[in-house]
């Protein structure tokens, strides 16, 4: 079977893409049964849970019937050309706010997150992220990590206190993890630029070897990620991530 390995973020996307360009190659014609998903999760190397999301969202825009326990039957498709998956899935139905929770709940994502909730919450979830990184990350992903590295290394260099290298790698490290919801997280959290309450924080109480401190804390991040090791990977952020909570809000 003509299908290549996958080994990157957002797995599903390239597999759906990837199924469907076969779909549209004649590999599996309208009416026929594509492999099963154990057999497609083995000839891509890719988790069960993978081929399933790409088969549902295949289904969404048309182009397979998934029948539990009967397989997945190939159908005459909607697209010509044929276009990425979730783009036609979001032409489809875009994802959006339900209408229900519109009077029910405070959404404001330009609303600064205050300092300690923030830091509290990269605490809990970025030594998960790390971990994940270390298994999933390809060779495309790592080098953006080591980029990121090289502006943070940069940025200190330079005296910039907006963090931007910084808060980069750790958007890379969220986008190998291979999760696309704590890459959505992360990229929300640190997307911004560092609001007034938490360059404040940095007037008053950020060590004058901080930066310095978390550059060394995140190459040790980055090479146990480079290395493969999970553990050491959630070790390191853990490491990094008390070190910056206990210098801004240490009692």
């Amino acid at each position: 079977m003509p299908i290549q390995a996958i080994r990157s973020q957002r797995l599903y996307r390239q597999i759906a893409d990837q199924l469907q360009q076969l779909i549209s190659e004649g590999e599996f014609p309208p009416g026929t049964l594509l492999p099963a998903e154990r057999e497609l999760a083995l000839s891509l190397g890719v988790s069960r849970a993978s081929v399933r999301e790409a088969l549902i969202a295949l289904e969404v825009v048309g182009q397979v019937a998934v029948r539990v326990g009967h397989g997945v039957v190939v159908l005459e498709s909607r697209y010509t050309p044929i276009e990425p998956v979730m783009r036609a899935a979001a032409r489809t139905e875009p994802w959006a706010l339900d209408p229900e929770f519109e009077s029910e709940i405070e959404l404001n994502l330009n609303e600064e997150i205050p300092p300690f909730s923030l830091l509290q919450t990269r605490r809990y979830l970025e030594p998960e992220i790390a971990a994940l990184a270390a298994q999933n990350a390809s060779e495309e992903d790592l080098r953006a990590m080591r980029l990121a590295y090289k502006r943070n290394v940069t940025d200190n260099a330079n005296g910039g206190r907006n963090c931007a290298g910084d808060r980069l790698l750790h958007i890379r490290i969220a986008e190998a993890s291979g999760n696309a919801a704590y890459a959505l997280l992360i990229k929300h959290l640190l997307g911004h630029k560092y609001g007034p309450m938490f360059r404040r924080l940095q007037d008053l109480f950020m060590e004058t070897d901080m930066p310095q401190r978390s550059q060394d804390d995140h190459e040790r991040i980055v090479e146990a990620i480079e290395a493969r090791d999970p553990d050491a990977a959630r070790h390191a952020m853990e490491v990094h991530l008390d070190h910056v909570l206990n210098v801004f809000f240490a009692e």
